[in-house]
């Protein structure tokens, strides 16, 4: 498994930032959002994509990514394609939240919905089972769904059309993703890889993310639930996690890769399924409905990243969590939108230190008052640094300010 570290070679990295810019200005790059859940956990009646995230603005999930592909449209003098996966239950919530917000800034050309696919529930018996007299109860196949849901939904040959050779993957849940990262795919290019992911070290041993590991001479993830805790708690002889590498859904993907795994004509190319006991909602002999209170059925899900297996070339990047991953799954407590809203304050603040300011901070980076950066503004500390120079008069009150 090649792990290329953020701190490594200058040299390397600057020849991939080159090369993945010159694809960028090529056309050669889409983007591409797995957006099918919920609010539910979140305690939010919506498309999870609608949520709103930033601490002045409140700016949406979906807000967030088109202002950073727009950043990147500018600044490459490009066009940056869109493909968001939503889901049967958010499909239309979703599609009427880009219309009526005029596709925040985005051409409506360029955005690209279409539904993931769906398999049957069965109970513990192997029996499909009913949610209506007529109708079978079914659930979303899962982001590894994602493959052939773009090849189904012609999402794939649009891509063709446009001159698009590889695709940027990230879940809509995480707002500090660096969804156009010229490094990143560099390095895919440069590898000549059917597909290359992130990662991050792992912060403690029961984190909730897969790990990146070399299994009978091919890279695979093993998903945290598929780990004993036994295992996720070892460690080498320094104390580091042994299992240390953190799978933080952030994938390139070469087009004809994904055409190949999602098409089906290839026997050898398939996502295995991967078994859930969920609490599904079902009838009775008599028809009427049953919301059962424990586990009474088994739903089917893929795992994009089940797809590493069948790669050529797969690499793995290291990339610094306070860049790349702080995403909202949980109402409270971690990965809530209260840590999520901190981490921008703190990357913002980041940057203000890099551009010369004097801020002061807690121990964890994060000041005393809020403030908001758009991406319209500065999409990364090297933007932001140039973007600060140039701005005539600088602010002297950061607290409430809004940069966009």
């Amino acid at each position: 498994m090649r792990i290329l570290k953020g701190g490594g070679n200058p040299l390397e990295w600057r020849s991939a930032r080159e090369v993945g810019e010159a694809a960028l200005r090529a056309g050669q790059v889409a983007a591409f959002t797995v957006a099918g859940g919920q609010g539910t956990r979140l305690g939010y009646d919506g498309p999870k994509g609608t949520y709103p995230v930033t601490p002045i603005r409140q700016k949406t999930l979906f807000q967030v990514f088109a202002e950073k592909i727009a950043a990147a449209q500018k600044r490459y003098g490009t066009v940056i394609p869109w493909y968001i996966m939503t889901s049967h239950a958010n499909h239309a919530a979703t599609v009427a939240a880009f219309e009526d917000n005029g596709y925040f800034g985005l051409q409506a050309s360029d955005v690209f919905f279409f539904m993931q696919g769906r398999m049957p529930a069965v109970d513990l018996s192997g029996k499909i089972i009913l949610e209506a007299p007529d109708a079978i109860a079914m659930s979303p196949d899962g982001h590894g769904g994602s493959l052939r849901a773009l090849v189904r939904s012609g999402a794939v040959a649009d891509m063709r059309t446009r001159g698009i050779r590889a695709i940027s993957y990230f879940q809509v849940d995480n707002p500090l993703v660096r969804c156009i990262d010229p490094a990143f795919i560099g390095f895919h290019f440069k590898n000549r890889s059917d597909m290359s992911s992130k990662m991050i070290p792992k912060a403690y041993p029961a984190e909730k993310v897969g790990h990146f590991c070399m299994q009978n001479d091919r890279m695979v993830v093993i998903e945290y639930s598929d780990m004993p805790m036994a295992m996720q708690e070892l460690t080498t002889a320094d104390g580091e996690l042994l299992y240390l590498a953190g799978s933080i859904a952030i994938h390139m993907l070469n087009i004809d890769f994904v055409d190949r795994l999602g098409s089906g004509k290839d026997a050898t190319f398939a996502l295995p399924f991967h078994r859930a006991d969920k609490k599904i909602k079902t009838i009775d002999a008599d028809g009427k409905p049953v919301v059962p209170s424990s586990p009474n059925g088994i739903k089917f899900e893929m795992f994009v990243f089940d797809a590493l297996p069948f790669a050529s070339n797969p690499i793995v990047i290291e990339t610094r969590r306070e860049d790349d991953f702080s995403p909202v799954k949980n109402a409270t407590g971690l990965d809530s939108p209260e840590t999520c809203r901190n981490d921008q304050i703190r990357q913002w603040t980041r940057w203000l230190r890099a551009a010369g300011v004097q801020i002061e901070t807690d121990s964890t980076g994060l000041p005393s008052f809020i403030f908001e950066v758009s991406p319209l503004f500065a999409d990364s500390e090297e933007s932001f640094v140039s973007r600060w120079q140039a701005l005539e008069p600088k602010p002297e009150n950061f607290s409430g300010l809004y940069l966009g």
